[in-house]
Formats: C-alpha cells, structure tokens, sequence
C-alpha cells in the first residue's frame, strides 16, 4: 500500500506564520507594557492634583478655619470629582456642590495625617480614589477629604487597550501577508534553479544555473553551484579524456601481443624463445606497468592512496636506484647522497625516485646529477639532467596524465606520459613538494621536498 504524503507548508507560509506570531507576541507585551505605563502615569497624575487640592484647603483651613474657606477651593472638575470638610465627629461642615451630605469615607478609616491615593471606595461616582488630610484650624480639627476622578484613567485605558485589540488582527495580518509575498518573490528564483537542475543530464555537463541580478544569499547559491557544475564538468572531462588515453596506451602492447601470436597460430615453428622473450613479454610487463600506474592514480583520484608510516632510508632507496640506472644506461651518473630519514611509504617513494631517475636519464645528453641532504625540517632531492630542459609554460603541465611534450617522440622511447604525474601524487600524499626550475648550464632541475622524519634538533 502506497503511504500518503505528508502534506507540509512551503517555506513562504512558514515565514509568513513566523512572522505573525512574532508580531503578535510583541504587540500583546507592547500593549501590556504601554497600558501599565499608561496607566500609572494618569493615575499619578491624578494623584498629583488631588494632592495640591488638599494642599491648598489644609492652608486655608488653618489660617481660616471653615468659615473662611475660599470657595474656589471647592470646584470639581473631570480630575477632582468631589471636596468636603468633615468634622471628627463626621459632620460634613464644607462640600462641593457634587459631594454628597454624609463623609464618602468613614472617618474612622481616614485616619490622622496625609493619604495620597487611597484605595478605591464606593460613592456616588463609584469605586474612586480619595486623598485625605487632617488639619487643625482655629476653630477646631477638619479632615479634608478629596475624590479622584480615577474612573477617567480606567476609561482612558481600556479604551487604549480594545484599540490594540482591534488593531493587532490588521497588523498581524497585513505583516503575515507582506513576509508571505516577499518571501514568495524571493523563492522564484531558488524554483528557477531547481527548475534547471531538474533539466540537467548526465550526457550535458555544460548547462549551468539562472544567476538573480540581486547580490543576496540565492544569488551567492546559484554562484556556488555554477561553480560546482564547473568542476564535475571539470572531471568529467578529465574521466573521459582519461579514459581515452588509458585505452589508446593500452591498445598498443595489445595489438603487439594479439599480432604475434596470430603469427604463431599461422606459423607455430615461429613460436620460439626469441619470440616471447624479445616481443610478448615485453609488451606484457609494459602493460602490467601501465595497468599499476592507472591503478595507483585511480586510487590517488579516490583518496585512497594508502602511505604507510614507516621511517625510510630514503638515501638507501635512491642508492638502489641509481646503481640500478647505472648497469641499464652508458650515462653518467653521479650522486651526492647524505643519510636521510623521512616517514613514508617505502614501495611509494622508491616508485617516486625510480620515476624521476628515468625521466631524467630518458633526456639528459651525457650525465644525470643526483643530490640528496637534509635542509631545516625536509628532505631535499634534486635530479639534473644535461638534456633539452623543460620550458616554463609547461612546468606545471607535465605533471598532468598522458602528457609528452614532444608529439613525435615514440611511446617506447618516451613512456605512457603517468610518470610524473606518479611522482606528483606520491610526493603530495607525503606532505612534500616537487617543482622544476633550469638547471645551471642548461637542462632540467627536479627538486623535491619531504618532511624529514625527525626535526635536526631532536636528533640524539
């Protein structure tokens, strides 16, 4: 049974969802905030007013007593609701004209002294405020008693606070909507990638992906694929043209050996000794040593290149190598050899140095100069050959696969171009160097560097 696919939002209903709920949690802390700090500003406000009022009546209830209690003193207003003079007996003796005959608050619960902002009691405005004072006059003690218009806060507030109701659904909404159209614009162009990518094949490695003319993360995306797009064509090339070579190098020992014994089948008084030892075997190691070399570079491609981590000798190594070059050519070769220890793979650097002795012997004229020391913290190899040199334009060329730089030479003569391509990549997997420079006196110099595998100054 096929499952059913699990319906999930796309990336522009996800933001656009984030970004109201974000705003509608900072408009309710927003509002909160500003209703509490409205809130507390009006009523010290109120409290402020109430507070003169009382001032002001106390004063004059002690210079004058009730009789000479300005009247002014007792109007109301939308802050000061209602004023009266009470006895300690709780006879109202002054009012304003909204107060009512009896004390709005008992006068036991008034108590002596000044109280600023009470807590809110009924009367007949309501639950209100009071500010209260007692004072003495000349003609005896008063409590001056003052409502606030407290109820004009609450009204102030609440009003303010259904108007962020009402108004934070439309801001919540037209925020969702916004973030879900320019997130909507934006994605075009990651679906016109996708889009593209969707069209792509194995067998047209040359299309690349639609670039925004914006300079933003998609369009550094799209930068950054191109790019990649570039370098698998990059390899590909390379596979192919690898490919190509291996089986046109390859094809040659094959041909050879397929040709002489189809010549043995026709005549087999000609499959002798002479055959096999001057044709087929040849043409057999050569290819086996094509094969090997193909291998290892296929390893090297896969970073699969296994180095030991042995210390090797590798004055010992070049030692073995050079007397084996001595007894197959009638060039000279002189060494400068000094004990030298690296850490490395012993099969690995002995193919290194065979590769470059031979390729240095294959073109050098009369002489080939070998030089190996320990300079700082490597190992330092030089080979010189007397022969034509290596142009600077292509010194960096000849270690690619399959390279000869000169197209007349003959495969036996000039090799299946991978042996310094094999010197280059066993040289990096043991974290050294090789480059090429002239030679002084003409011909070509190859130096190699290798870490050493101890430091001078750690030597015993």
């Amino acid at each position: 049974m096929r499952r059913r696919r699990r319906w999930s939002w796309g990336i522009s209903a996800r933001s656009a969802l984030v970004a109201a709920t974000v705003v509608f949690v900072a408009l309710t802390a927003a509002g909160g905030i500003l209703a509490a700090a409205l809130y507390r500003s009006m009523l010290s406000g109120i409290d402020s007013t109430a507070a003169a009022r009382v001032a002001d009546v106390a004063a004059s209830l002690e210079s004058g007593g009730a009789a000479g209690l300005d009247p002014g003193l007792l109007s109301t207003d939308e802050r000061i609701l209602a004023v009266q003079v009470i006895t300690p007996d709780g006879t109202v003796v002054r009012r304003s004209s909204s107060a009512p005959d009896a004390p709005m608050v008992p006068i036991a619960e008034i108590g002596d002294g000044l109280h600023i902002g009470m807590p809110e009691h009924e009367s007949p405005y309501g639950q209100i405020r009071f500010s209260a004072q007692t004072v003495d006059g000349p003609d005896g003690r008063y409590t001056v008693l003052v409502g606030e218009g407290s109820q004009v806060v609450f009204a102030t507030v609440k009003a303010v606070v259904i108007a962020l109701a009402v108004a934070a659904p439309i801001v919540v909404l037209v925020s969702a909507a916004i973030t879900y159209v320019l997130v909507s614009r934006s994605l075009r162009s990651v679906d016109a990638i996708r889009t593209r990518v969707a069209e792509f094949s194995t067998s047209d490695l040359t299309e690349r992906v639609p670039v925004p003319d914006k300079h933003d993360e998609i369009s550094a995306l799209a930068v950054t694929m191109n790019e990649m797009l570039a370098r698998i064509e990059a390899g590909h090339s390379a596979q192919q043209r690898f490919v190509g070579d291996a089986s046109h190098e390859l094809r040659s020992p094959l041909t050879t050996i397929i040709s002489a014994l189809e010549v043995a089948v026709a005549h087999p008084e000609l499959l002798n000794g002479e055959l096999a030892t001057t044709t087929l075997l040849p043409e057999a190691h050569r290819m086996q040593a094509l094969v090997d070399d193909l291998l290892l570079l296929a390893r090297a491609d896969e970073r699969a290149l296994t180095i030991a981590q042995d210390d090797v000798d590798v004055d010992d190594l070049l030692g073995a190598e050079i007397e084996r070059q001595s007894r197959e050519t009638s060039l000279m070769i002189r060494a400068d050899v000094t004990p030298t220890r690296v850490v490395g793979d012993t099969g690995g650097l002995s193919r290194m140095l065979r590769n470059l002795l031979d390729n240095a012997v294959r073109h050098a004229k009369s002489e080939v100069v070998v030089t190996l020391h320990a300079c700082g913290e490597h190992a330092v190899l030089i080979v010189d050959d007397d022969g034509p040199g290596i142009a600077p334009d292509d010194r960096e060329r000849v270690f690619d696969r399959f390279v000869r730089l000169d197209a007349n030479r003959s495969r036996s003569a000039g090799g299946a171009g991978l042996g310094l391509a094999i010197v280059w990549e066993i040289v990096t997997a043991h974290q050294g160097t090789v480059t090429i420079t002239d030679r002084p006196g003409g011909g070509a110099r190859f130096t190699v560097q290798l870490p050493l595998a101890y430091a001078p100054d750690s030597r015993r």
